[in-house]
């Protein structure tokens, strides 16, 4: 069964948005790049994937951009959108219903892990409680402002995690790994 695993960069107060986080340090896409290449399969929401399509398969065109590379070898991208009128590329499927159902089928499938990011999407699949792993990349900022991690979840009850485990890289950020307990 594959594993639904839910990766993000944050700051020190819960901010998601890219452009308060500084590009990452080598030891940090080092990270997500293993990440990205134990996955075959992307979950987006609309605004998520409109900011990493066509941006990192533009990118993988430049050999040198190891992310890049892993980002454009994954084999799909589910979209789960109800304004998204096309998609870009032949990996990318729009799913307009049905998130937890088309969730658990993918997860029966053969293969890799799947990835996703963002906050809406995230957060959906939190509440569903459809997402195994999570790992949060914390660099050490205080943004103040800006789209915040989990914003908006509707939990039923309280989401326990187990810490599996942690890595502090030399620019300070912090990666948190956990699993649903």
């Amino acid at each position: 069964m594959k594993k639904l695993i839910f990766a993000i960069n944050t700051t020190l107060d819960g901010v998601v948005d890219h452009m308060k986080i500084a590009p990452p340090d080598q030891e940090t896409g080092q990270y997500f790049i293993r990440l990205t290449r134990d996955a075959d399969t992307f979950l987006y929401g609309r605004k998520t994937y409109q900011l990493m399509v066509p941006y990192w398969p533009d990118r993988a065109k430049n050999p040198s951009d190891e992310f890049a590379r892993a980002f454009d070898a994954v084999d799909k991208i589910i979209v789960f959108s109800r304004s998204l009128d096309k998609a870009e590329g032949e990996k990318t499927r729009i799913v307009r219903t049905g998130l937890h159902d088309e969730v658990l089928k993918l997860k029966q499938e053969q293969g890799k892990n799947i990835m996703t990011g963002g906050v809406t999407l995230a957060s959906q699949l939190a509440a569903l409680g459809l997402i195994d792993e999570y790992h949060f990349a914390v660099h050490p900022i205080i943004a103040g402002e800006g789209r915040r991690l989990f914003e908006g979840i509707d939990l039923q009850e309280k989401l326990q995690l187990k810490l599996l485990g942690s890595k502090v890289f030399r620019s300070g950020v912090v990666v948190l790994h956990f699993v649903r307990h």
